[in-house]
């Protein structure tokens, strides 16, 4: 049962015929009989007695009117309230995030958002986090969900959403050159590292060496996070890499953590620029939070 077969419904209860309903509510008869059909098999029970001549509602038909006259006339209030708080804010929003990010905490944010202001326009652009706090002060977008730096500018807003857990990983079958510096306790300051080439990950992998006392040999510096996990799986070396990539990526199950190896985590959160706050979009982005 859902609204526009109620409307249906009603008028052909004032009409009391197929042919002036179909035509007045722009469906053809025989799909308006169909209609009918469905409700009085959801109702169990006639709501018109009809032949070649006539039209009148059953006692069931009576009994419906009032019922679906409620629930059109509180589904109709309800969307006039909805219309009037929300959907005359429009404008767009420029959003920017890594591809992890997009589907593990952007949904959660977009839905609540576009529930409440459904007229404004989303456009997200996705790419290496590291970039997010530069893309925010320089105004290319508007909004970015990104790990915390361990400065961040006094220009901007941080709201936390995440800590997010980081990881030192290897191929789960590691090619010969690299598993026999992994026989008898790894040795860290000979074995390939892969790791990002900048933003807070980087500073983690480094305060990391740093700790082991190591300076390792670096098989290659990622832009961005989701390529680490996959050139540790093809065997290229030892990563490090935040949890929730490790976890989302199409090749998680080539690759092993070492669970004594402890990385401070990231926060993960939503950044834009104070001067910014009063703008009616991104107010109401930060009214959700």
């Amino acid at each position: 049962m859902n609204i526009k077969n109620l409307q249906l419904f009603i008028h052909l209860s004032d009409s009391l015929s197929f042919h002036q309903t179909a035509q007045a509510m722009h469906i053809s008869p025989s799909a308006l009989s169909r209609v009918i059909q469905r409700l009085e098999q959801e109702l169990g029970q006639s709501l018109f007695r009809r032949d070649n001549r006539s039209v009148e509602l059953t006692i069931a038909g009576k009994k419906l009117i009032p019922v679906a006259t409620t629930i059109i006339s509180n589904w109709l209030s309800l969307k006039i309230e909805l219309n009037s708080d929300s959907s005359l804010l429009q404008g767009k929003l420029k959003i920017f995030c890594s591809v992890t990010a997009s589907y593990s905490h952007l949904p959660s944010i977009l839905t609540a958002f576009r529930h409440r202001y459904p007229q404004i326009e989303i456009q997200l652009l996705t790419g290496d986090s590291a970039l997010a706090i530069d893309k925010v002060l320089n105004g290319e977008v508007d909004v970015a969900i990104t790990a915390k730096p361990e400065n961040l500018s006094n220009k901007l807003t941080y709201i936390e959403l995440d800590h997010i857990p980081m990881s030192v990983i290897s191929p789960a079958i590691s090619p010969p050159a690299i598993q026999q510096l992994l026989n008898d306790g790894p040795n860290w300051q000979a074995l390939p590292f892969i790791v990002a080439e900048s933003g807070p990950a980087r500073s983690r992998a480094n305060t990391w060496f740093k700790d082991k006392k190591i300076t390792p040999p670096i098989y290659a510096q990622i832009s961005g996070h989701e390529a680490i996990v996959s050139l540790v799986a093809l065997g290229c070396g030892i990563g490090i890499a935040p949890d929730i990539v490790i976890n989302n990526s199409p090749m998680s199950d080539k690759v092993q953590r070492f669970p004594a190896e402890f990385i401070a985590p990231l926060s993960l959160g939503l950044c834009c620029k104070q001067s910014r706050h009063q703008e009616s979009v991104l107010k109401a982005l930060l009214q959700l939070f």
